[in-house]
């Protein structure tokens, strides 16, 4: 219309961060914002969403929106969308960190530092609920989260994603020899055989043939997942060259997750993520980087 004034464009580079309430997530919201970077820390609770925008804003980080995002609910994905859209037009990073790890313990952590890991090794249990919630979150939802940002990322001049994976996920994990190649062919691997690799992996749990057929034990399906979304990274990086896209291993910190067992501080780990999202122009993509160094998905 003659005479509208137009918005002028949003020059701070703008970053989406799942799962940023807490751990390795709360500190690369932080050390993003602390770099310069508008970050928009997303989180299933909003109550400790907000809290989590609270805390980095005491730390004089301004710069810091929330935005609620369950990433296995596609209405949460699309609300976050169209939030981006109408506020800043395009999306410069995206940090997938959100994930479960899909078992169950079977009693209290030992309070012993020394005694954690192997704790957290002999003390946990995989089930089909927790499988099938596992690979539901850590491949289809980050995956859904991506398919749908996308486009913003498309329409920044730098797109960036990051996303946060495990040293379990590398391909020696798996010991069929065959499912191994597939998932490191990566010129002819596809989505659908993806989801066919993924269906197979939850009915052979189901059957208790995990072993019978090459399937990691223990924490199993937390490993393919990860295996499946670094496969999938790798795909989306071919098709989108314009784009940086990589799959970063933190290390082993200490969170939630790990029971506190592990040997860096979300700060260490979180720094590892910061630098591949923070890639220069012409960096790596389709490679996955262990603490800060570019490695084999093997």
């Amino acid at each position: 219309m003659e005479g509208a004034i137009s918005k002028p464009p949003y020059t701070r580079r703008i970053a989406v961060v799942t799962g940023g309430n807490k751990g390795i997530g709360l500190e690369v919201c932080r050390q993003l914002a602390s770099d310069g970077v508008t970050v928009v820390l997303t989180a299933r609770d909003e109550k400790r969403g907000a809290d989590a925008v609270e805390k980095l804003k005491a730390l004089g980080l301004c710069d810091i929106l929330f935005h609620q995002l369950e990433i296995t609910d596609s209405s949460s994905i699309a609300a976050l969308a169209d939030f981006l859209k109408t506020r800043f037009g395009r999306l410069d990073i995206l940090v997938n960190n959100a994930a479960v790890s899909g078992v169950e313990h079977v009693q209290e952590v030992d309070t012993n530092e020394e005694k954690r890991l192997e704790w957290v090794l002999k003390n946990i249990r995989d089930t089909v609920d927790g499988a099938k919630k596992s690979i539901q979150t850590n491949y289809y939802g980050t995956k859904h989260v991506i398919d749908t940002l996308l486009p913003l990322l498309q329409s920044s001049n730098g797109g960036r994603i990051a996303n946060v994976t495990s040293a379990y996920g590398l391909l020696r994990r798996i010991n069929n020899e065959e499912i191994r190649q597939e998932l490191d062919d990566i010129e002819n691997l596809t989505e659908e055989r993806l989801d066919e690799l993924l269906g197979k992996f939850l009915k052979d749990f189901e059957a208790d043939a995990l072993e019978m057929h090459g399937w990691p034990v223990g924490l199993a399906a937390y490993k393919v997942a990860k295996a499946a979304m670094n496969a999938y990274s790798r795909i989306l990086a071919r098709r989108n060259r314009a784009l940086r896209i990589n799959c970063v291993h933190p290390g082993y910190v200490k969170t939630d997750m790990s029971m506190s067992s592990g040997v860096l501080t979300p700060e260490e780990g979180a720094r590892s993520v910061v630098n591949v999202a923070l890639l220069p122009d012409g960096g790596p993509t389709g490679a996955y980087f262990a603490m800060g160094q570019e490695a084999s998905f093997v």
